[in-house]
């Protein structure tokens, strides 16, 4: 059988399976199953040692509402309903005859995005080839969930080779945002956010090289933590580029809820696998002072935000200042140096081992700019170069498109030297030792999501999330608010450009028909906003998304907030 023949038969196998799967789910009814939906995931473990709840009248409205979010948005890859139901019945029977949870997870369904490994189940990542290959054991983080009570039921949809927020990829397909089917969940821990925004699932796991946790919680409308490397397990979790430790992947929790977060981070951090590579220091309380100091930004200075994103970030910041918080507003200089360092990075080896995981696959669109410029002869992309700066005046995008390509060791550890001195000398002495700030509010995005395609030439746009995963920083994403056409317009006289950003991308993201931001077709989508701390401060981090959370009030986010059409 052929290549082509042998990808249509894994697909065509692995959306069957999926598909039966899903039939075992009861159908979803409002009347009894909302009660379950509209709990966190804090308040599920609550209610369940309260005796007031059990696990399988939980899991069975979870279920339910799973399967009505992979029909709205495709988000779901792996069904894990039978084996849940068994989970279920074990923890009622234990805590019937005990009285005592089983642990702090005690009855929740979570749910893990598709590189986590669990026994007897793929993990494809959306590959064909590596499909019908189940795995034999289960991650380190899903085996700690479970032993901790947690009831997982699906694992989610990625984009290929998790290097894209756009969430498609060849086995599976595209994902939908839950909130406008013509625009993209993000990436690249996109089914898990797209899955949460609409309750079908209680808390999730995901991963963060790029802003892959921070861009689906902005674009969904849910609550994330990108931890500092090394305080969460990577053991069993795949990837497309093994070895690579340029920029380290950060792992954790995507919820519906600051608490959920913290749940999951007092349940997981200091848990040594079997490599103990993690750092063994557990869950630290962090007490704050009644009055923060927080940094802001609007624009990351490569690109203009949308209004949107700038409302979201002045919301948030005129919420702190009534509660008495400092907020200082201040340019983030770095961001430039970081994402060169980034690009110059990732590209060292021209792409090669991470499009090789491709084998026959076709290569998304969603990687088209990404992977260009190592595909090119050096003097067509010095020629591409020249043209962006000379005729379109924008040496940004030349400076960074010239970065992208194949790169000797001496060059490669000459930009691990430039990451690193923006680390120590960039942000911990302009931003934390100069300002002595607590925490930074800044645009998860300059968009507040994009169309399906789009990021095939807007995949730069990430460099306001790509900025704190050069630098470690821990950044906890909240949702703040709706596209509103009435207040989140372009002003009148725009000029791409005219702010010191990329002329070229300023032009495919505000102008034309086919403008990527439209406040029209957008209005609904949620916005967030990043709340950055010092590297290893994920505590406190946590605790100053909780205080942004509580400024912000009532706003309609959290379980409950999607409602069925």
């Amino acid at each position: 059988m052929g290549s082509s023949a042998q990808r249509r038969a894994n697909i065509d196998s692995k959306r069957s399976a999926r598909e039966k799967a899903l039939l075992s789910a009861p159908i979803y009814d409002d009347r009894t199953h909302d009660q379950y939906l509209r709990a966190t995931a804090t308040e599920i473990v609550e209610r369940i040692s309260a005796g007031e709840w059990t696990a399988s009248h939980v899991l069975e409205a979870y279920m339910a509402r799973a399967a009505v979010a992979q029909a709205k948005t495709n988000c779901i890859t792996e069904v894990l309903f039978v084996d849940a139901r068994k989970q279920a019945e074990e923890l009622d029977e234990e805590f019937a005859r005990t009285g005592k949870l089983r642990g702090p997870l005690h009855g929740v369904p979570m749910s893990f995005k598709d590189q986590y490994e669990i026994a007897g189940y793929d993990a494809t990542l959306g590959f064909t080839h590596w499909a019908n290959k189940p795995c034999t054991k289960d991650a380190f983080t899903v085996a700690q969930c479970r032993k901790a009570g947690a009831v997982i039921i699906v694992k989610t949809n990625v984009p290929q080779t998790m290097f894209a927020f756009e969430c498609s990829n060849t086995l599976w397909g595209r994902t939908t945002n839950p909130w406008g089917d013509q625009f993209t969940c993000g990436g690249s821990s996109g089914g898990e956010a797209a899955l949460l925004a609409m309750d079908g699932s209680a808390l999730g796991v995901g991963s963060d090289i790029g802003g892959s946790l921070r861009i689906p919680t902005s674009y969904c409308g849910i609550y994330s933590l990108k931890p500092s490397c090394d305080r969460v397990s990577d053991d069993g979790a795949r990837g497309c580029n093994p070895g690579y430790e340029a920029i380290r992947v950060s792992y954790g929790p995507m919820g519906r809820s600051v608490k959920d977060c913290e749940l999951f981070c007092r349940m997981i951090f200091g848990e040594q696998d079997a490599t103990h590579q993690t750092v063994p220091i557990p869950y630290r309380p962090a007490g704050l002072p009644t009055k923060l100091k927080f940094g802001y930004y609007f624009s990351d200075q490569l690109v203009r935000s949308s209004p949107a994103n700038v409302r979201a970030v002045q919301m948030t910041i005129d919420a702190l200042r009534l509660r008495g918080h400092e907020c200082i507003e201040f340019s983030p200089t770095l961001s430039k140096e970081a994402m060169s360092a980034f690009v110059g990075l990732t590209t060292a080896d021209g792409y090669k081992r991470m499009l090789s995981t491709l084998e026959s696959d076709p290569q998304e669109p969603s990687l088209f700019l990404s992977t260009l410029g190592p595909k090119l002869p050096g003097f067509v992309r010095d020629l591409v170069s020249w043209v962006a700066r000379t005729f379109l005046g924008d040496k940004l995008f030349s400076d960074l498109f010239s970065l992208a390509r194949s790169k000797s060791v001496s060059e490669f550890v000459e930009f691990t030297d430039r990451r690193n001195k923006v680390t120590r000398h960039g942000t911990r002495r302009l931003v934390w030792d100069e300002h002595n700030f607590d925490g930074v509010i800044a645009p998860v995005q300059a968009l507040p999501t994009i169309p399906h395609g789009a990021c095939a030439v807007l995949s730069p746009l990430a460099a306001s999330t790509i900025l704190y995963n050069v630098v470690d920083s821990p950044v906890g994403t909240v949702p703040v608010t709706r596209v509103d056409p009435a207040t989140d317009a372009l002003p009148v006289g725009f000029v791409p450009g005219a702010t010191g950003g990329s002329t070229i991308f300023e032009k495919r993201m505000y102008v034309g028909s086919d403008a990527a931001y439209n406040c029209e077709t957008m209005a609904g989508i949620p916005v967030g906003v990043q709340i950055v701390g010092r590297k290893w401060e994920d505590e406190k981090v946590l605790e100053m998304m909780r205080v942004v959370d509580d400024a912000l009030g009532d706003r309609g986010f959290g379980p409950g907030s999607w409602k069925p059409s």
